[in-house]
């Protein structure tokens, strides 16, 4: 495994996930770390730049040129390989699966040496202290690029990825969805993606801020983005990529429910209401605001 050391953090910092080759949503983030004076150190990404939308060589352009930090995520490990497949862990059969063959496809089509290049030299892992915590951003799980991680996933499961990184914190992507638990070991939080909205029926997509403060405090709070995203979907449009994805993007609605746990699948179409935890020494996580 390549971990990326970026030490002790004592700014604000910028998380967030899946670009998903969504250049509107991607240069839209940039503006706004730009507005909150967050330059690109300060700054997360947690894998899967390029997937479901229509730009994948812009936005591996617009990544490098902000020059933020990157995790590898499943879709950079099999495009770096030049794999026949974007190895996200949907089952055979399921439209999931079915509407990757087109844009993985046309994402590995349209990548040249140079990107690929890029991808294969992404960390695994990314590790920083902050607030007297330490903190690992993965891209799903400690041991695997493809596993799906919900609030309603087992905390067991949960608990033992944080015990496995040594973390007090663990910043994880891939799922798509934001949420930030407090468990026995350790705090799982995942920004959710800024390329395809959460399922919950607004167009809006979601990164996430920490920050440091006083008395060894560290505040997480989860961010609505948005965006052009009819801009977005007409370019899914125009590259031939079909409906699915398109609409998602207009409807917040996603295009399948294969992937999700059963939970997830009935909050479907269920606006999510920003939410803020505070992490207090060792006294744990308060939050407000939920799903």
């Amino acid at each position: 495994m390549r971990t990326l050391d970026l030490g002790e953090i004592e700014a604000d910092l910028l998380v967030f996930g899946g670009p998903y080759s969504n250049l509107q949503a991607l240069r839209a983030l940039r503006r706004e770390a730009g507005r909150r004076g967050l330059g690109p150190e300060r700054c997360i990404c947690t894998g899967d730049v390029v997937a479901y939308c229509a730009d994948p060589v812009a936005s591996v352009d617009e990544i490098r040129d902000w020059g933020v930090r990157v995790v590898a995520g499943n879709c950079e490990e099999q495009l770096a390989a030049d794999s026949e497949e974007c190895g996200c862990g949907f089952e055979d059969g399921t439209l999931c699966q079915v509407l990757a063959e087109q844009w993985y496809a046309f994402a590995r089509s349209s990548l040249g040496a140079d990107e690929r290049g890029w991808m294969a030299a992404l960390p695994d892992r990314i590790a920083l202290t902050a607030a007297g915590r330490r903190i690992v951003a993965i891209h799903a799980a400690h041991d695997s690029t493809s596993r799906f991680i919900f609030a309603s996933t087992a905390a067991a499961v949960k608990e033992e990825a944080i015990a496995a990184l040594g973390a007090d914190i663990v910043l994880a992507g891939h799922s798509g969805l934001p949420f930030t638990q407090r468990l026995a070991g350790g705090v799982w939080h995942n920004a959710g993606a800024i390329g395809v909205p959460a399922n919950d029926g607004t167009p809006a997509t979601w990164y996430s801020l920490m920050t440091a403060t006083a008395g060894r405090r560290l505040a997480i709070s989860h961010h609505r983005l948005a965006y052009d995203h009819r801009t977005a979907a007409a370019a899914i449009r125009a590259a031939g990529l079909g409906e699915g994805y398109a609409r998602a993007l207009e409807t917040g609605l996603w295009p399948s429910l294969d992937v999700l746990a059963p939970a997830e699948r009935a909050r479907t179409g269920r606006p999510i209401r920003p939410g803020s935890f505070e992490i207090v020494a060792d006294a744990g996580l308060r939050g407000r605001g939920r799903r």
